[in-house]
């Protein structure tokens, strides 16, 4: 799969690895400015290899990985997020005894400019402005993933990637989580979900890649009438 002209992302035939353990086998992806795209799979299958990989944490073997139009061999942790693309990972890696006002002012270490600053992310998750002053460890795992979420748009992306943001977390959180990455992507966001939680990707994303033993094997419109259909590539 070549990069498309308007690309904000796109692996081409990427194989990666951890040690001698081949984990990505001819990886192909792209996803396009304004895109709200999700990649779905089981447990294992090489989805957050693929941000790894894209991180510099994963070898490259093969196969090119571009970002906003730079290819490199080797994209070191850094450089996606100068190029504007931000990750809100797994496990959402809160800074524990930094306050949630602290955790956010970290996702603007890159400096880019744009929209997002401390007031509009208050403005968007306003329970953060109530406990702007409490340490990150004191949160809740919703809170956690509303200020991961926050951190990441800090940094003023063309393209935020989350990755499984609804682990852990209750139903009536997940909704909550579903309309604020649609009104993000609607506000001109590049979205990119890694989720197993179909609910969810019916809500906030309009195509999907579904991965399997490293690889794609499908992909293909979202149609939230019909996500039934894509539990064969989430339920063991």
């Amino acid at each position: 799969m070549n990069a498309q002209v308007n690309s904000v992302l796109s692996f081409d035939q990427v194989n990666a690895y951890y040690g001698n353990a081949h984990i990505l086998h001819n990886f192909s992806l792209s996803i396009s400015e304004g895109e709200s795209l999700a990649l779905i799979g089981r447990n294992g299958v090489g989805k957050t290899t693929f941000v790894n990989a894209l991180l510099g944490q994963a070898r490259v073997r093969s196969g090119q990985i571009t970002v906003a139009g730079k290819t490199r061999s080797l994209w070191r942790p850094y450089q996606p997020a100068k190029e504007g693309v931000m990750v809100v990972p797994q496990g959402r890696r809160i800074i524990a005894n930094l306050t949630v006002e602290e955790n956010l002012l970290l996702g603007n270490a890159v400096h880019r400019k744009g929209p997002w600053n401390v007031e509009r992310i208050y403005q968007l998750f306003p329970i953060l402005r109530e406990r702007a002053h409490t340490p990150g460890a004191a949160l809740s795992g919703g809170q956690q993933q509303m200020l991961a979420i926050g951190r990441a748009l800090m940094g003023n992306p063309r393209l935020m990637i989350l990755d499984e943001p609804t682990e852990g977390l209750a139903p009536v959180i997940v909704d909550q989580l579903g309309d604020i990455i649609r009104q993000v992507n609607e506000q001109g966001t590049t979205i990119l979900l890694i989720e197993q939680n179909l609910h969810l990707v019916a809500r906030v994303s309009r195509r999907y890649l579904a991965v399997e033993k490293g690889s794609v094997i499908a992909e293909g419109e979202v149609d939230p009438g019909r996500i039934e259909q894509l539990q064969q590539f989430v339920v063991v």
